[in-house]
């Protein structure tokens, strides 16, 4: 029998009236402590990148293993965010968030005090795992205490913004911090960053989860975990080797087939990890399509732009930096005003021209030359940059309208999954093809003409896939 359950009621946190987008002063302070911990999480994502080659030569770790660095994170983080989500809905939302927040703290810490390669990624595991409990939680935290319309639009609002500036910032503070500072700093500031939102959170956050506590769907979970983590780690690979090796290959079948043994458990469940008619509801389907090309495409611009400006135009880090700090500033300002747009024309219509826009200001990017470029890039990956923040915000509150508070966790762990697997597959599909062309500025344009016709195109299937009419 599927779950039919009600949450618990959850504190009020938000305005009195749920059509009064004003929040008030506690429900800012509970909207700050969940973008905290979501901010956090994305700035783990960046951070590190520029401090690879230092850290490397610290602690010993050769060129070919810096990947794990990065891998031994998104892993975990991407593939048990289903799992915790539904946990969460079933044993507490607020007990699971303090427990990935102390998790990902002491992970934080022991990637700081770090002695060998081993310490180190173990300390990038169990980050990523800490990040796997927080992200659907905090969501589903958030779409619980915030009621659906004005508020709900404000506070994704809010959150979709500093997720988008958590990447930017982190490209930039990761460098300037390991200059000054050496590349533990970077670790150092995310322990500091947890230990501050846990010792906040216990007395600001509301308690909700499913009165009831039917069995968890164990072959659901191991599938889908399974699935996931095999996808990712074929794809990270990939991204650093091409898809040449016979494990990229063999991970990736499996995957793939983990996950079409998924569906199949799912639709014999009798309390499934993933509910097939969710998946079936017009906004969420095509809402999670929304964002998942738009988290992969924008990832692949801005990787293949790092390595047009640093090798092609022989930028330093330094300005590489500013180019990408300049798009983050512009996402916040499309940030200020989204949840106003939002409420104007609807998520819906917002999700299909903030694609439409990403996708037309990358093709802009074609104009790039060989020896000049550097402004046009920084503009043109601004412009597109604040339509993918629009698109961000959009795809949330498409993918979870209309979902019932008891579902939201699992609703929440789709959006946030596939948030974190189209971070992870762009850069493999598409960015590998630039760095595997014999002319690194003809594979960038190539990569870019690819990236904006995907998106566009996508843009024209959820114009029209979002406006059929209900049965």
């Amino acid at each position: 029998m599927a779950i039919d359950t009600h949450t618990a009621p959850a504190a009020p946190a938000a305005a009195a009236d749920p059509q009064d987008g004003r929040l008030t002063g506690r429900a800012k302070l509970v909207l700050f402590v969940l973008c905290a911990a979501q901010f956090m999480v994305a700035l783990d994502f960046s951070v590190l990148n520029v401090a690879l080659p230092v850290l490397g030569d610290d602690l010993g770790l050769s060129q070919s293993a810096l990947q794990w660095a990065v891998t031994a994170f998104a892993l975990p983080s991407g593939g048990f965010l289903l799992l915790f989500g539904r946990i969460a809905d079933l044993y507490g939302r607020k007990k699971l968030f303090l427990t990935g927040l102390a998790l990902f703290g002491a992970a934080s810490l022991l990637a700081t005090l770090a002695w060998d390669p081993a310490s180190f990624l173990t300390g990038r595991a169990l980050q990523g795992l800490g990040a796997a409990v927080i992200v659907p939680t905090g969501m589903s935290l958030l779409t619980t205490t915030f009621p659906e319309g004005p508020q709900r639009d404000r506070a994704l609002g809010i959150s979709g913004t500093l997720l988008s500036l958590g990447f930017t910032v982190g490209m930039v503070l990761g460098g300037v911090m390991t200059d000054t500072l050496g590349w533990r700093s970077t670790m150092g500031l995310l322990t500091v960053a947890a230990v501050i939102v846990l010792a906040l959170a216990p007395g600001l956050l509301p308690e909700s989860r499913t009165p009831d506590r039917p069995r968890l769907d164990v072959p659901g979970a191991v599938t889908v975990t399974g699935g996931l983590l095999a996808l990712i780690y074929s794809l990270s690979t990939a991204a650093q080797r091409g898809f040449g090796g016979a494990d990229v290959w063999g991970t990736l079948v499996v995957g793939l087939v983990l996950l079409a043994a998924f569906v199949v458990v799912e639709s014999k469940a009798q309390a499934p990890l993933v509910s097939l008619p969710m998946l079936r509801r017009r906004t969420v389907a095509w809402g999670n399509l929304g964002g998942l090309v738009t988290f992969s495409m924008m990832s692949t611009v801005i990787f293949v732009l790092t390595l047009y400006l640093q090798e092609e135009l022989g930028l330093s880090s330094f300005r590489t930096g500013l180019v990408f700090g300049v798009q983050g500033v512009m996402s916040a300002v499309a940030g200020s005003y989204a949840a106003k747009v939002i409420g104007r024309f609807g998520a819906r219509r917002t999700l299909v021209a903030s694609l439409l826009g990403q996708g037309l200001f990358i093709a802009l990017l074609l104009a790039i030359g060989r020896e000049s470029g550097a402004l046009l890039a920084t503009v043109a990956v601004s412009l597109a940059s604040m339509c993918h923040l629009g698109a961000i915000i959009s795809y949330g509150l498409t993918a979870t309208s209309g979902v019932p508070d008891e579902e939201q966790g699992l609703a929440t762990g789709l959006v946030t999954t596939t948030q974190q697997v189209g971070i992870t597959i762009g850069i493999p599909l598409l960015g590998v093809l630039a760095t595997t062309q014999g002319d690194l500025f003809d594979g960038v344009r190539g990569v870019l003409l690819i990236d904006a016709v995907i998106v566009v195109a996508a843009a024209a299937l959820l114009a029209v896939g979002l406006g059929r009419r209900t049965a």
